[in-house]
């Protein structure tokens, strides 16, 4: 009987530990999810707006319909491999605030929480073609 009782203490204390656990998980989901919710009707460029909410949602195939098959992009002044960095970032990196917009509607500036790298004030700057495809895209820290 005594080993019966100490079974159900053990067993017990693991599963409250695991539930903790992923309470926490799922909070931290639900903060995310809850921020990609923003209002977004700072957003003036109809384009950029559609990209953006793709880019919150995770959609990197929408996301990239908006822009040209050879699109390039800036990482903080430097080039990086447009292609890749959204197939790596899209949805996985969000903007949790959208402190500023300017340039047409076409540079975006917020707090974005960027995976590993922390949370931080980044921009956003689309670059439109005549055609009224993005053909390029900076990134960078805001200061």
């Amino acid at each position: 009987m005594k080993i019966i009782h100490l079974l159900f203490i053990v067993f017990s204390v693991i599963s409250t530990t695991a539930c903790g656990q992923n309470k926490s998980q799922k909070s931290e989901k639900k903060t995310i999810q809850k921020n990609n919710k923003m209002d977004i009707n700072k957003l003036t460029n109809e384009t950029v707006k559609k990209a953006f909410e793709a880019w919150q949602n995770g959609d990197s195939k929408t996301f990239l319909s908006f822009f040209a098959a050879d699109a390039t992009m800036t990482d903080d002044g430097s080039p990086r491999n447009f292609q890749s960095f959204v197939k790596e970032a899209c949805g996985k990196e969000v903007f949790l605030t959208i402190d500023t917009v300017g340039n047409e509607g076409k540079e975006i500036k917020g707090n974005f929480k960027a995976g590993n790298w922390g949370t931080f004030p980044v921009f956003f700057n689309f670059h439109q073609s005549t055609d009224g495809k993005f053909d390029r895209l900076d990134i960078g820290q805001a200061k």
